[in-house]
């Protein structure tokens, strides 16, 4: 592809990342994701993909700056867990959904398909 017409392309397309994370910042999808991640999570144990996830919407909401600002973890530590670096304890989980603006709720397993 000659550069003159990549540039164009470019110019007249958004990256995907700018889409996604414009996306997330709608609460509804943003919470439709984070179920997702949960019930993902649920299967696997995947960690590291369920903090992602966490990370990608506090990246829509403002950044993870932001969101230390709404917890009782440092920016430098909230950075770390989103990293994969830390496993979070629980208080830490639920501190992380609620400065997300979200919260957790409780379900029998007989009422999940």
């Amino acid at each position: 592809m000659n550069k003159k017409l990549y540039n164009r392309i470019l110019r007249n397309t958004a990256s995907y990342q700018e889409m996604f994370t414009n996306d997330l910042k709608d609460k509804e999808f943003a919470r439709i994701y984070l179920e997702a991640a949960f019930g993902e999570y649920q299967k696997d144990g995947n960690t590291n993909a369920l903090l992602l996830a966490m990370k990608d919407v506090a990246q829509a909401q403002g950044g993870v700056g932001k969101l230390a600002k709404k917890t009782t973890i440092s920016r430098e530590h909230l950075y770390d867990i989103l990293a994969s670096k830390h496993n979070p304890r629980l208080d830490n989980w639920l501190n992380i959904i609620l400065g997300l603006g979200f919260r957790i709720r409780l379900e029998s397993q007989d009422a999940v398909v």
